[in-house]
């Protein structure tokens, strides 16, 4: 089978495992390769396939919708998909009840920044180090560097420090870490990761800004997936959104394409576990449990 592929389909996959794995069945959690060996699933499709595969009630979904109707683009009104906006609408804050849908979450973060450009009529945006939003041209410039290729990034976009509770300030032992270290920090009163991370992003509204009226959007993980599962400290994606909203009416993204739709147990949303309260909402992956599919939801 990997002389076939290389063949004809894009080396890169081949990359992972030193003998690739061939998967012809699924069912629920677990996987088949063509050895005939079973697999318990931790993958997913990469946090995707969020109710198990060939689940036998989307099973029949699914035959009864390709016996009924495929495609007819974006331009025609079907059912199911008011239906679907309506569900997933009630998930979200109240203020966020325009939804818009695409083919992917590298899509729904590209339309986040063309929307919070077009509605503040400014261009630059702010992201995280260590980010992850996906591969389209414009939005590369948002993710962590140019990951393995050294491709030109989409000018435009300034990255803050991760505020990362294990990091430089947090030093693996921040208290208000959402996750609750065991290891007392040594701050007295206010926490010195939270502060600091905030002095840095009142610095750089201040002066990396200084040319124009701020951002067009921040825009973040809740929690950051490729960048490590990576939580940041109590309250700073709320006091972050607020003072960017408050201080240059920059606009603020949530992207969840990885962190949201059910994964995080009390809270169907990561921003949910801060009380941050976004502008625009980006989900993919799990929305569709490994069909091409994402959405932007926004006021």
């Amino acid at each position: 089978m990997s002389k076939q592929w290389l063949t004809h389909l894009n080396p890169s996959m081949l990359t992972y495992y030193k003998q690739p794995l061939n998967i012809v069945r699924g069912n629920m959690q677990y996987l088949w390769d063509s050895q005939g060996n079973k697999y318990l699933d931790m993958i997913g499709g990469i946090v995707t396939v969020s109710v198990g595969h060939c689940h036998p009630k989307i099973n029949e979904l699914l035959k009864k919708q390709i016996e009924t109707l495929w495609h007819t683009s974006s331009i025609y009104q079907t059912d199911q998909i008011v239906e679907y906006a309506e569900a997933l609408t009630k998930k979200l804050p109240s203020n966020l009840n325009t939804c818009f849908f695409v083919n992917s979450g590298s899509e729904a973060n590209d339309l986040a920044l063309t929307l919070a450009r077009l509605y503040t009529s400014r261009f630059d945006i702010l992201s995280l180090r260590g980010g992850y939003h996906g591969a389209t041209q414009s939005i590369l410039g948002a993710n962590n560097g140019n990951w393995k290729q050294p491709l030109p990034c989409n000018f435009g976009i300034l990255k803050l420090k991760c505020p990362d509770s294990r990091g430089p300030w947090g030093v693996g032992k921040c208290r208000d870490s959402p996750a609750e270290s065991k290891n007392c920090c040594k701050c007295k009163g206010e926490c010195k990761a939270f502060n600091t991370h905030m002095d840095e992003l009142r610095d750089c509204l201040e002066y990396d800004f200084s040319h124009s009226s701020g951002p067009a959007a921040f825009i973040v993980e809740s929690i950051q997936g490729i960048g490590g599962a990576v939580q940041y400290p109590k309250n700073y994606l709320r006091s972050a959104f607020n003072y960017i909203s408050k201080s240059c009416g920059g606009l603020t993204i949530s992207d969840e394409v990885q962190t949201g739709f059910g994964r995080l147990g009390t809270h169907f949303w990561g921003f949910e576990s801060q009380e941050a309260k976004p502008d625009i909402v980006t989900i993919a992956k799990g929305i569709a449990n490994g069909f091409s599919n994402g959405c932007s939801y926004y006021k």
